[in-house]
């Protein structure tokens, strides 16, 4: 709401023809000068849209340029029936200029047009964001990412939730990811370091007495960049609930979630329940652990079949396939292009076979299949006249990974995927422990703090990497929105949990004091999850880069080109801080 002042009494966008007769101040940037046989007209932006100001002496423009800053005060009057312009909500009035003041001078050439800069290259957009956030469309994304934090705070209070906001400096923990750290200056050689996520600080709070908790975080990890992630920051709406079990923290993120993104966007979106899939079972039917179920395909295990073929690349190797309907007819291109894709992601080539009428299969690999092998692949894959079935064979890690991507590129390339919806499913039953590759020592595969299903028991009694942890992802559309877990609570099954992952009991309780020591007062069960705030805006916005949808974003090097960071500093702020640089060989 305008609060009426020496600069606007409306804001551009809200001009109506209820204001006809009236006189009005605005003020905004000026978007374009148009010359129309000898009479000016000004396209005044703010914030809140456009409104068409007619200037009647060429004078009153006298050092007014593009994005010049200006306040106008005269008349509405409508505008004529050939100058409407329905494109705008102020499209029927005009404002004839009595007087015009320059706020805001431009002193320098534009470095882009601004109703362009999303077709700017990135650096120049991100050295000069101030001017890239003028473009309506830059600016909706972050508008509209403030009215989605706004949501999922009602939401959260509207659940019994209390927000509560925990330290930005604290200590260096293994969470997964590199920290950021900060020198002391009070206490030489030691170093705070700002918080992956507010992982064991929600946890305090449930041994403190709180509830149910939240907050929109703030967290902070030195990892290399993607289209869905930024380096540096990023924001979560983190929550954790005691004495609650797994279905409750499904229950909220249900509600919440389907809530906000039926209230942002005009796509269907999955209600409760949400589907729940294993992890194995995503590895399997979606080569993902972040299933995008818009797409219909899925794929089929059919490496019991050929564990002692004839056909040497899928003899002993993991071989999955892919059914796809009615693709038998795609010109013989399509399957070049698909070849071609197959190869841009390391494969060695992609066979298949076509479905005939008969039920008889055409393909180089058939004459490779026994009578037995035909009618199984028929039987899993449900396979019907008119279908074509990819084989993907590969090392056990490999081929589901790659399998994964086929799918997704058939998807896109047969227009299979329903863009006009929001898939949600929650990916449960993640294996606690994995092998480290280059070591080949157990560690873990996701959060530390789990609870492992069997507890204390299963931890002492079965093969770590039999042992699923009480841990769980939310996915959207294929993307990664939150994951979560029923933490361990309990002192025994904590130290044993770590032991496991090669840390001692002292190295733990060095690693994590508080939570250790507040375990040892009455710690009650406790789970939670913490949904990405960034990419729910970056799904709803339809943006694909995660830094549209942030105010002020690194680029994807971890450089703040507009303030300059990262940045040298003075060797008097070093000493302060009991740091001395070493050169660079």
């Amino acid at each position: 709401m305008i609060i009426e002042n020496k600069y606007r009494s409306r804001a551009c966008g809200e001009v109506s023809e209820s204001d006809i007769g009236k006189v009005i101040r605005v003020a905004g940037w000026v978007e374009n000068i148009r010359d129309h046989g000898g009479i000016q007209f000004v396209d005044l932006r703010d914030q809140y849209g456009i409104v068409q100001v007619v200037i009647p002496e060429d004078s009153m423009l006298d050092g007014v340029r593009k994005e010049t800053v200006i306040t106008v005060e005269g008349e509405v009057t409508l505008r004529d029936a050939e100058t409407v312009n329905p494109k705008i909500s102020t499209g029927t009035v005009e404002l004839r200029a009595a007087s015009l003041s320059i706020l805001g001078k431009v002193l320098e050439n534009l470095p882009f047009e601004i109703n362009a800069s999303t077709d700017t290259k990135e650096e120049v957009r991100l050295k000069y964001r101030y001017l890239d956030l003028r473009n309506k469309k830059v600016k909706d994304n972050i508008i509209l990412r403030s009215k989605v934090i706004s949501f999922l705070r009602s939401e959260m209070e509207r659940l019994g939730f209390t927000e509560i906001q925990t330290p930005i400096l604290t200590a260096s923990s293994p969470e997964g990811a590199r920290d950021y750290l900060v020198p002391s200056r009070k206490h030489p050689g030691k170093f705070y370091a700002l918080p992956q996520a507010p992982q064991q600080f929600k946890q305090l709070l449930m041994v403190s007495g709180f509830d149910r908790y939240f907050q929109i975080a703030p967290c902070f990890r030195d990892e290399d960049s993607r289209a869905d992630r930024s380096p540096g920051e990023f924001y979560q709406l983190d929550f954790e609930m005691a004495f609650a079990t797994q279905e409750e923290v499904f229950a909220v993120a249900e509600e919440v979630l389907s809530n906000t993104f039926a209230k942002f966007s005009g796509k269907k979106v999955d209600k409760a329940p949400f589907m729940r899939i294993s992890y194995d079972d995503a590895m399997l039917q979606f080569g993902s652990d972040k299933p995008d179920l818009r797409n219909p395909l899925r794929i089929i295990e059919l490496s019991d079949l050929f564990v002692e073929s004839d056909f040497k690349p899928f003899r002993g190797q993991t071989v999955r396939g892919i059914p796809v309907p009615d693709c038998a007819h795609q010109p013989r291109s399509f399957f070049e292009q698909m070849l071609k894709f197959a190869e841009s992601i390391g494969m060695k080539g992609l066979g298949y076979v076509k479905v005939n009428e008969d039920m008889t299969y055409a393909g180089p690999i058939d004459k490779f299949l026994s009578d037995e092998q035909r009618a199984e692949i028929a039987r899993r894959g449900d396979l019907k006249p008119g279908h074509v079935l990819y084989f993907i064979a590969d090392a056990k890690d490999t081929a589901p990974k790659l399998a994964g991507q086929i799918r997704n590129e058939l998807g896109r390339r047969l227009n299979l995927v329903d863009t006009d919806s929001f898939r949600m499913c929650f990916v449960v039953d993640f294996p606690m422990y994995e092998l480290d590759e280059e070591t080949g020592e157990i560690g873990f595969t996701h959060n530390p703090f789990s609870m492992p299903e069997g507890g204390l028991e299963a931890l002492n009694t079965k093969d770590p990497l039999t042992i699923n942890a009480q841990q769980y992802d939310i996915v959207c559309n294929g993307v990664e929105l939150s994951s979560g877990a029923v933490r361990n609570h309990d002192v025994d099954t904590l130290i044993r949990a770590f032991e496991i992952a090669g840390y001692s009991k002292e190295v733990m309780i060095s690693k994590f004091p508080a939570l250790y020591n507040a375990f040892h007062y009455g710690a009650p069960p406790h789970a939670g999850m913490a949904p990405g705030v960034d990419r729910m805006v970056m799904l709803l916005t339809g943006e694909e880069n995660i830094r549209e949808v942030i105010a002020f974003p690194m680029n994807s090097n971890a450089q703040d080109l507009l303030m300059g960071a990262p940045g040298e500093v003075t060797e008097q702020q070093l000493r302060e801080v009991h740091i001395k640089l070493r050169s660079q060989q």
